[in-house]
Formats: structure tokens, C-alpha cells, sequence
């Protein structure tokens, strides 16, 4: 039978709203979550495993952190990948990143190393290190900037947060392959986690997920194209209305549930906006960053699932401890009396992941 759209979309909802379990299993299933700080109603790390892990509630991913065996990392975005990801990106070229192996470097790592995990205060107490240009062209605190730029070379890893702040430990990974073949199958291994999370993927976004690994993997990025050839040649594959689409093989035959649920503008369901206009047919933006005269759905306006299709979006704030929602609907708010249960029961399920008392 000819794979459809229809097919596809199925695919997409059915596999990445996987039935859910425990978080340490969610986390393992994955191989990455992304994060966002944004907090609108909640981290957008949360706002995924809620949906995705039995009785979740908010910051339990920072609380249950040193007992889950993750890190944070860079994967194609900065978030928490499994230990079993973190062995195949790293040990990272001693290049990657200016000034981590230089003389200041050097003294900061055996100051973390002599007091165990460290507090980014506590090293600029002991280092004055000025300020310099961050990434967004702004000025950071070079102790913050070099803390994370040894964090991403592998020198370092964050053992826990406090009050949101990434306390730091040293950290050595052990030796990378050398023989092209054994880091040719970890690039591919990594190209399938990311492939497993985000698909179906049409091709043009398939080829800019495999490329956005040289965030993983910087000392193999010139092998990124031949990954490319390699995920085209392996991957179950359709061409529907002029556009080529790839996913791991798995059936795009799925049943969609009944749940309305409210996701991140992170979620794999809808992260990829190319994927989702194709499958949605409108376009979602991310406002956060726009300027508040040029929003049309709203700061933090988390897509609308019902089924197997995004219908609009809604916007959720807290105030005087109670959870407040505003709806916008591409067309009009479906008729089905199913539906406004069902969008009410999803109310009551983020209500008890904020903690708030339900109405």
C-alpha cells in the first residue's frame, strides 16, 4: 500500500508519543532531550518528559539528575544526552575551542580538580578573569565563558544544578577511535539518534540535522556530507508531492490517540517548522524573540495536538497561583464534545506538573 501524508503524520505523532514510563527509561529511549531556560509555564526539558513519563512533575529532571546516569552536552542543540551518546562524541578535538588548553585553563582545571564540583562563583573568587563577547554579541563573564567552553570540550561536567546554576566537575573521556570505519559508525549511530527523535524528516531537514552534528562532533564534521550519503542509502524513504522523505523503517501505519495535549514549541513533534508546515499545513513561529507589536500567537504559544493534528496553539501563564489559558485555532475550535473534555482533562494534567491546585 502507498505510504501517504497521512501516513506519515501518523508516524510522527505515534512514535515520538510513546506510551509513557519511567524517566530514566524516557531518557535512554531518547538519547537527548533538548533544553531551553524559558520557563512559560515551564522548562522546555519538562514540557517534553511530561509527556513521555508517568506522573512527571516539573524540575524533576534537575532533582533526579545524578542518580538518571545523563549529562548535559551538545548534541544538534545544547540539552541532556545519555551516557551511551556522550561516549560516541567525545573525547572532542583539543582545537575545538580557543583558550581551553591554555595556561588559565590549565590552572582552573586543577582548582576544580582539588575541590571536587565547584560553583562558577567560587572560581571567579579565585580567578579574576574580566568580561568578553559572548556568542549573541553581548558581554558574559570570561570565567562563565571559559567554565563552558571546557564543559564542552570534555574537561569538565555538570554533576548537578544549584538554584538553576550548573555546578562543575573535572572530567576526562577516555580515547577516541582512530580506525575511519569505527568513527564512520559512530557518526551514523549518532545520525540515527537524532533521525529516531525528529522523523519522518523530509530530506532538506534530514540534511540539516546530520550537518548540525558537528556541534557533537567537530573533529569528524568533514565526514558530515558522507554521513549524509550513508543516511540517504540506509534510511525507509517515500517521495510524496515533490518532497523526499526518510525515516528508520518503522511502519507510518499508526492509530492516533484521542489526548489533547499542549506542547513545546521544543517538541519533537513539532521542533522541525519545515516538517510541520508540510504536515500541518500552516506555519508556526516561535515568538519569544519577537517584538511584542509583530506577535501573532504569543510569547511562548505551545502548538495544539488533537489527534494526529496541530489546530492551534495556546497560550498559559500563572497568576496568583492559578494556571491561566488563552486558545487561538488555525480555523475554528472543532465542534466534537470530545474535544473540550479532553482539552480541559490536559488543564488538569499540567496543573498537577506545575504543583498548582486544581480548580
Amino acid at each position: 500500500m502507498p505510504i501517504t501524508l497521512d501516513g506519515l503524520r501518523r508516524l510522527a505523532v505515534a512514535q515520538s508519543l510513546f506510551p509513557p514510563t519511567t524517566l530514566k527509561r524516557a531518557l535512554q529511549k531518547f538519547g537527548f532531550v533538548q533544553a531551553d531556560p524559558i520557563r512559560s509555564p515551564a522548562r522546555a526539558q519538562d514540557l517534553i518528559l511530561r509527556h513521555r513519563v508517568k506522573n512527571y512533575r516539573a524540575g524533576d529532571l534537575e532533582r533526579q539528575y545524578e542518580a538518571l546516569n545523563v549529562h548535559e552536552d551538545f548534541f544538534i542543540n545544547y540539552g541532556f544526552v545519555s551516557s551511551a551518546v556522550q561516549k560516541q562524541m567525545h573525547p572532542r578535538a583539543n582545537n575545538c575551542i580557543a583558550g581551553v588548553s591554555g595556561k588559565r585553563a590549565k590552572l582552573l582545571l586543577e582548582f576544580v580538580r582539588q575541590r571536587g564540583a565547584v560553583h562558577p562563583r567560587e572560581v571567579d573568587e579565585r580567578f579574576s578573569h574580566g568580561r568578553v563577547k559572548n556568542y549573541w554579541g553581548g558581554s558574559s563573564n570570561a570565567t562563565t565563558h571559559l567554565l563552558d567552553a571546557m564543559h564542552y570540550q570534555g574537561l569538565l561536567r555538570v554533576v548537578r544544578r544549584q538554584g538553576g546554576i550548573r555546578i562543575y566537575a573535572a572530567h576526562q573521556h577516555e580515547a577516541g577511535p582512530t580506525d575511519k570505519n569505527i568513527y564512520r559508525a559512530n557518526i551514523d549511530a549518532l545520525a540515527d539518534v537524532a533521525i529516531r527523535i525528529y522523523a519522518p524528516l523530509p530530506g532538506r531537514t534530514l540534511g540539516f540535522i546530520i550537518r548540525r552534528l558537528h556541534l557533537a562532533v567537530p573533529q569528524w564534521r568533514k565526514e558530515l556530507d558522507s554521513a549524509l550519503r550513508r543516511a540517504k542509502d540506509r534510511l525507509a524513504h517515500t517521495r510524496i508531492n515533490g518532497v523526499d522523505w526518510y525515516w528508520l523503517g518503522e511502519t507510518p501505519d499508526a492509530e492516533p490517540t484521542d489526548n489533547v495535549r499542549l506542547l513545546t514549541p521544543f517538541d519533537p513533534v513539532v521542533w522541525d517548522r519545515t516538517r510541520f508546515e508540510l504536515l500541518w499545513n500552516w506555519a508556526y513561529r516561535f515568538e519569544a524573540y519577537t517584538p511584542i507589536h509583530k506577535r501573532k500567537l504569543g510569547y511562548y504559544a505551545l502548538p495544539l495536538l488533537w489527534h494526529d493534528h496541530v489546530i492551534g496553539w495556546g497560550n498559559l501563564s500563572i497568576k496568583d497561583g492559578a494556571l491561566k489559558s488563552e486558545f487561538g485555532y488555525v480555523e475554528s475550535p472543532p465542534k466534537d464534545p470530545f474535544f473540550k473534555r479532553e482539552l480541559e482533562a490536559e488543564l488538569a494534567r499540567i496543573q498537577a506538573f506545575l504543583g498548582l491546585p486544581s480548580n
